[in-house]
């Protein structure tokens, strides 16, 4: 098994002055709004639960199984996906990944049966895991080590804008246009998006906007590595299993905090769809500022001298702290108390996730890393595909007591933390490659 000892050299962070340049965080602002529109297609889906079971008889079951079959299909769809932008690149990759989603989206509209929903559903789910081994793949090619995290909860703090903005346009749409008409519009949004992408990205090699300067400080620390990595050859890695184990324990939290949190907030405070406006905002707001955090804060501990592996494990475990208190969520008697608890776990979630997809690029060659991230993508995915049927299953069987669902939310964080501690520790000698 490789160690991260094997990619010391790929992750300097020996000072190099800043370009004046700023093309890299163009393409930043790219993969920004690609998870926006993904988490905006996502969102739609969750927030309409109380008029889709209403309207066409769901039991939590149902609901649950249509969530299940989404992550089945993710999962395939990150594993797929992850190999497939590193076999023809991000540019061709992603186009390809955000137009099938965009008309997966958009055909939910049509759909009018449990089967229908999970044909668009899956669908939308295969698609959708292209989205992110792209992005960090992306991240990996424009910029050295010590942004890399900050980077990619940049980028990552889209998913958050995007569950920010359903939940504000979406009882307005509804109420125009009806639930149907608001997925084609959702559906609309990814292929504007491809316009831009199309016109504007590029490797850094080939960008004719890119400036020598920026050129150098992009490339400041790379080595050389190889053309080609065989796709077994990855669980040699310790940096695959750390990432694949970390995404199995926190994926489907996260998941579960995007389509189920609306239906607690009804369940157990009698929110309907304009009233979860301000909490469902709130929440995700504050999860934009941690994804954002826990990226600076890990990059901060690097530029101050902290070794790449040690700064994301401490970043990590300051942000799994935050997901601890969720546990009491079920049992509080104010809404806006809980709101706060889930809040901060999700601020969590997503501060460790920035350092979490930074270490498949601080430990893996650049032509491995959107295959990792579809491994570790398809470990998730199957796993929140059973999380999905089970949380059905639990609902359904003690009439909507979440007490236990929150407790294994707030646990997850802090020992998938200690477990990856154990993996990435640095071993006495470097393992061959």
């Amino acid at each position: 098994m490789a160690s991260i000892a094997d990619t010391d050299a790929a992750t300097s962070t020996s000072p190099v002055a800043r370009p004046a340049g700023r093309v890299r965080w163009t393409v930043v602002a790219l993969l920004f709004a690609s998870t926006t529109i993904c988490y905006i297609d996502r969102q739609i889906f969750g927030l309409l639960k109380p008029i889709l079971t209403a309207e066409l008889g769901w039991t939590e079951t149902d609901y649950g199984d249509i969530v299940a079959v989404f992550s089945a299909m993710y999962a395939l769809g990150y594993l797929f996906g992850g190999r497939l932008m590193d076999l023809i690149g991000v540019r061709r990759g992603l186009t390809l990944a955000v137009g099938g989603w965009s008309i997966a989206a958009a055909a939910h509209g049509l759909m009018a049966s449990v089967i229908g929903f999970k044909i668009a559903r899956g669908a939308l789910g295969l698609a959708e895991g292209g989205n992110f081994p792209a992005s960090i793949k992306a991240v990996r090619e424009w910029f050295p080590a010590s942004e890399r995290a900050f980077a990619t909860g940049l980028f990552n703090a889209g998913s958050n804008i995007g569950a920010i903005v359903t939940p504000i346009s979406l009882p307005f749409l509804v109420a125009w246009i009806g639930w149907r008409a608001a997925f084609f519009v959702a559906g609309s949004l990814g292929i504007i998006w491809l316009f831009a992408w199309l016109r504007f990205y590029r490797l850094p090699q080939d960008h004719p906007r890119l400036s020598d300067e920026e050129r150098v400080y992009i490339e400041a620390g790379a080595v050389s590595e190889p053309d080609r990595v065989p796709w077994l050859s990855l669980f040699r890695y310790r940096g695959t299993w750390a990432y694949a184990i970390g995404m199995l324990m926190t994926s489907p939290v996260w998941w579960f905090y995007l389509n189920w949190v609306p239906g607690f907030l009804h369940t157990r405070f009698g929110v309907d769809m304009m009233a979860s406006i301000a909490p469902l905002v709130a929440i995700y707001l504050v999860a934009d500022v941690g994804s954002i955090l826990g990226g600076w804060l890990s990059s901060r501990l690097i530029a101050r001298g902290m070794a790449t592996i040690p700064a994301r494990l401490v970043a990590m475990a300051c942000m799994a702290a935050c997901t601890l208190p969720v546990v009491f969520v079920a049992g509080l008697p104010e809404m806006w108390a809980g709101v706060a608890l889930i809040a901060l776990a999700a601020a969590g979630h997503q501060g460790m996730s920035a350092n979490l997809y930074t270490i498949v690029s601080d430990t893996l060659p650049a032509r491995a890393v959107s295959s990792v991230i579809g491994i570790g993508g398809f470990a998730a995915g199957i796993c929140g595909m059973f999380v999905a049927m089970a949380v059905g299953r639990i609902l359904d069987a003690t009439g909507g007591n979440y007490t236990i669902l929150f407790v294994g939310a707030g646990v997850a964080y802090p020992l998938a933390v200690l477990i990856l501690a154990l993996i990435l520790r640095r071993p006495a000698t470097v393992e061959p490659t």
